[in-house]
């Protein structure tokens, strides 16, 4: 099957330069605050791209979101690849990021560079992100040191989510806010240009902010942060359930595709569906012509 290309949704025309990591630093000199969302494919980066957005994030979310995962730790390094290759095509002026999936950075400086510079060279990603976990800041500061630019991840890691007790907030005691804090100050140290803050109470971030030198990015961390971020298809409600306690719902675009498709099935068990103005016509004698060929 195809379509008729003149119908394909084309990237827009910019005016605006490209988001560089200078200039979120200026953000966060400014007050000035920055917003990411996810995306994972052509359609989504092109939504991006128009809503003027500063940072795009290939999450490994997208493992649930768009591959039917039912956690992000199966994804692949191959299908985030294929992901991010994909948004690339769609964006001209957000900073675009891709997560390293889980598996492909933890067992070495080596292979976490191997795996980054995949996304840089075959992807066209800017930069990486890499949650936090026991080797978190020795891979970024590789990365960072081998010319990658790399965001950090902080809080609600969900690839060790388990080890975490489940998807819950982090940081609701002394003791576990004390270990945020150190993960995102070594983060920090390492060289990350930012640092995402997730699902911690937000008395916890504002307390943290004080000590970032880098921009932070909040998705269920309060308002102290420089900026936020939001799942695409929780922020569009094009998916089952209300989600996480920080997401806010900006549209219910999952019903309207749900009524729309039930209204096209309707229309063809009906036949009401093509009608006169969806079908193509031949000129008279070129269908005479047509039917004497057949004999």
């Amino acid at each position: 099957m195809s379509t008729i290309p003149s119908n394909a949704p084309a990237a827009p025309t910019i005016d605006r330069l490209p988001v560089s990591l200078p200039q979120l630093a200026e953000k966060k000199r400014l007050g000035e605050p920055i917003v990411m969302v996810t995306a994972y494919d052509y359609p989504s980066a092109v939504v991006a791209e128009q809503a003027g957005v500063d940072v795009v994030l290939v999450g490994d979310s997208g493992a649930m979101t768009v591959l039917g995962y039912p956690s992000t730790v199966p994804v692949s390094l191959e299908e985030m690849l294929m992901l991010a290759a994909a948004t690339r095509r769609g964006l001209r002026t957000p900073l675009l990021v891709a997560d390293l999936p889980f598996g492909s950075f933890e067992a070495s400086n080596e292979q976490a560079i191997a795996s980054a510079m995949r996304f840089v060279k075959e992807a066209g990603c800017d930069a990486v992100k890499i949650e936090a976990s026991g080797t978190a800041a020795e891979r970024s500061r590789a990365l960072v040191a081998a010319g990658i630019p790399v965001m950090g991840h902080v809080g609600l890691t969900p690839q060790t989510a388990t080890a975490l007790g489940g998807y819950r907030a982090q940081g609701r005691t002394a003791e576990r806010a004390h270990e945020v804090a150190r993960d995102a100050l070594a983060l920090q140290e390492a060289g990350c240009f930012a640092i995402v803050f997730e699902a911690m109470p937000a008395p916890v971030a504002d307390l943290l902010m004080e000590r970032m030198e880098v921009p932070v990015i909040g998705i269920g961390a309060g308002s102290a942060t420089d900026g936020q971020v939001l799942v695409f298809h929780d922020l569009l409600g094009i998916r089952e359930g209300v989600g996480a306690r920080f997401v806010k719902r900006y549209a219910d675009l999952q019903a309207e595709m749900i009524a729309g498709v039930r209204a096209y099935a309707e229309d063809v068990r009906t036949q009401r569906y093509p009608g006169p103005d969806h079908t193509y016509s031949i000129d008279p004698g070129e269908l005479e012509r047509f039917r004497a060929l057949l004999g």
